[in-house]
C-alpha cells in the first residue's frame, strides 16, 4: 500500500518506493504529464529523483568551461571525469587539478579515457600530459583507458592511429566532483570550450546521481588500461607496454584485452541492478531521471530499448493529442531501427542536423575530409526514406550553421505541441547513430520533468535549449549536394558507421 502519509496532490509528501510500486508512486506523488506518466512507470533502468532547483541547463561552450574548472576548485574529497581525450592544449584544466590536489589532501581524482584517441603519436597525447600528474600524486591520480575489443588480431596492428577508432571508443561523458556532477557530450579540447556547440546540463547537491556516474566509471575502470609513470615498478604483462614518457598496464593479465565481453557485460549489468534496486525518493515537484548505457557490443540496449518504448507509447496517444519531438545530432547518421520508429510514427519529429561546414571533420585532409560528404549522402537516403513513407509533413530537417562554429549537440525534447515547454529529454554522450547503438560505448539519461509550478523553469530551461539550437538552424540543403563516388564507396566500406 501506498503511505499514509500520501494525502492530496500538491502536498509534499516523499515516498520511498523500489521498482515493484514505482508506478504506483509516481502515479501518486509526482504529477508527471499525461503523455509520460505510463511510459514512466514501465521504464526499469535505474532512476534517480532530483529537485528541479539543482539543474541548471547551460548553452555555451564557455559557461561548460567556467563551471567545470570552478568545480574542480571547489572539489574537497573526490574528482571523477569520464571522456574521449584531453587536447594538447589544456594547460589551465592540469593546473586548476594540481592546484586543488595540493591544497586538499584528502582529494583525489579518478579519470577515464579512450585508450586509441589518448596514446596517438605526437607530443601532447592524453597519456603524456597526465603522466606528471601521475608522478607528483601517484596514490591520488587514478587514470584509466578504455580499448574497444573490437579491433583484434591483424587489424590491430596495420590499421593505422588516426583511424583505429573506427572500431568504437569510450564516448561517455561525465564531469563530477564530490556530490554535484556535470553531464554533456562535450570532450576536453580547446573547441569545446569556445565555438563548439553541445549540450550540458549540471546538477548541484545530488549524492545517488553522483555516486552512480562515480561508479560507472570505476566500474569500467575495472577492465580497462592503466596509466602509469615510465619507471613504475609495476608488473607488466603480456598485454602491457612501456613508452618513454609512461607505461601502459592491463590490470587482468587472466583476461585478453580481445576477450572483455562477458567481463564488461556482467559487470555492466551489475551496476545497473544494484541501482535498480535501492529505493527512490518520489516527491510531487522532482524530476525523474533514467540512466541508458548504450554497448552494443557488450549485449546492453539501455537507450534502444527505450527509444522503442518511447515510440511505441507515442503512438497509443489519442490522435487529437499528438505531441512534437525534437531530435539533434551533429552525426547524423540515424541508426537504422531509430529510423524506422520515426518513419513508422505518426507524431511530428523535427531533426537538426550538422550542416557539412559545421561538420568538425569539414576541410580535413584525406579520407576525413569526406566525412562531412559521407553525412550528406545519410541524410538524402533518409530524406527519400521519409517521402516514400509519406512522413514528408510529419518530419522536417535542418541543418545547423554558425559561422566558426562547429556542431556537436545531441538528444531528444519531447513537448506537447509546439510552443509547450518540453517535459522530457534524451541527453549524454550518444549521437544517436549507427556508432552510437552498436561499437561506442555511450551513457545518456532520460529525464521527464513533472507539469509543476516548480518544475516550470526548468521546462522553460529545456524549450530555451532547443530554441537556441534551432535558432541557426536553416532548411536542409542536402537535396541539392552532390556526393562523389568515393565517398559513397567510403560510406558502403564502413557500413554508416562514420
Amino acid at each position: 500500500m501506498l503511505s499514509r502519509s500520501v494525502r492530496a496532490w500538491g502536498r509534499v509528501f516523499p515516498q520511498r518506493c523500489n521498482r515493484i510500486h514505482f508506478l504506483r508512486c509516481v502515479s501518486s506523488a509526482a504529477p508527471l504529464h499525461s503523455m509520460v506518466l505510463d511510459l514512466a512507470g514501465k521504464l526499469e533502468q535505474p532512476k534517480f529523483s532530483v529537485s528541479p532547483h539543482d539543474i541548471r541547463i547551460l548553452s555555451k561552450p564557455t559557461q561548460f568551461y567556467v563551471t567545470l574548472i570552478d568545480m574542480i576548485r571547489r572539489a574537497q574529497t573526490r574528482i571523477f571525469i569520464s571522456s574521449l581525450y584531453l587536447g594538447s592544449s589544456e594547460s589551465e584544466l592540469i593546473s586548476a587539478l594540481t592546484e586543488a590536489l595540493l591544497k586538499k589532501p584528502e582529494l583525489e581524482v579518478h579519470m577515464l579515457f579512450d585508450l586509441n584517441r589518448s596514446t596517438r603519436p605526437g607530443s601532447l597525447s592524453t597519456a603524456k600530459l597526465l603522466v606528471p600528474l601521475i608522478n607528483q600524486f601517484p596514490e591520488r591520480v587514478h587514470v584509466s583507458f578504455f580499448r574497444s575489443p573490437n579491433l583484434r588480431g591483424l587489424l590491430a596492428k596495420l590499421v593505422p592511429p588516426r583511424f583505429n577508432e573506427g572500431w568504437g571508443t569510450w564516448h561517455a561523458k561525465i564531469y563530477g566532483v564530490d556530490n554535484e556532477v556535470m553531464i554533456s557530450g562535450a570532450n576536453l579540447n580547446q573547441s569545446y570550450f569556445t565555438d563548439r556547440q553541445d549540450r550540458y546540463i549540471h546538477f548541484t547537491e545530488q549524492h545517488n546521481l553522483s555516486q552512480y556516474c562515480f561508479d560507472f566509471i570505476q566500474t569500467v575502470s575495472g577492465f580497462s588500461f592503466k596509466l602509469l609513470p615510465p619507471e613504475s615498478g609495476a608488473f607488466l604483462g603480456p598485454h602491457s607496454t612501456r613508452e618513454n614518457e609512461y607505461t601502459i598496464t592491463w590490470p587482468t593479465p587472466e583476461i585478453h584485452p580481445h576477450d572483455i565481453h562477458s567481463t564488461a557485460e556482467l559487470a555492466l549489468n551489475a551496476l545497473q541492478n544494484t541501482y535498480r534496486q535501492k529505493r527512490t525518493d518520489i516527491h510531487p515537484d522532482k524530476v525523474i531521471m533514467f540512466p541508458l548505457i548504450q554497448a552494443g557490443q557488450f549485449n546492453i540496449r539501455d537507450e534502444e530499448r527505450t527509444l522503442t518504448m518511447l515510440f511505441e507509447h507515442l503512438d497509443t496517444l489519442p490522435k487529437t493529442n499528438r505531441p512534437l519531438l525534437d531530435l539533434t545530432s551533429g552525426y547524423f547518421g540515424l541508426y537504422k531501427e531509430y529510423q524506422d520508429l520515426i518513419l513508422r510514427s505518426s507524431i511530428e519529429c523535427r531533426i537538426v542536423a550538422s550542416s557539412p561546414r559545421a561538420n568538425g571533420f569539414y576541410g580535413s585532409r584525406g579520407v576525413s575530409g569526406r566525412i562531412p560528404e559521407g553525412y550528406t549522402l545519410l541524410e538524402q537516403r533518409f530524406m527519400s526514406a521519409v517521402q516514400r513513407a509519406g512522413r514528408e509533413s510529419g518530419v522536417q530537417l535542418n541543418e545547423w550553421e554558425r559561422e566558426g562554429w562547429t556542431y556537436h549537440a545531441k538528444g531528444i525534447w519531447l513537448s506537447s505541441g509546439e510552443g509547450a515547454s518540453p517535459l522530457l529529454t534524451l541527453f549524454g554522450s550518444t549521437n544517436l547513430n549507427s556508432r552510437s547503438a552498436h561499437i561506442d560505448t555511450e551513457l545518456s539519461f532520460l529525464m521527464l520533468a513533472p507539469d509543476t509550478f516548480a518544475a516550470e523553469a526548468l521546462r522553460r530551461q529545456l524549450g530555451d535549449e532547443i530554441g537556441n539550437l534551432r535558432a541557426h538552424s536553416k532548411d536542409w540543403k542536402g537535396a541539392q549536394r552532390k556526393v562523389r563516388l568515393g565517398t559513397k564507396a567510403l560510406v558502403a566500406l564502413v557500413g554508416g558507421m562514420l
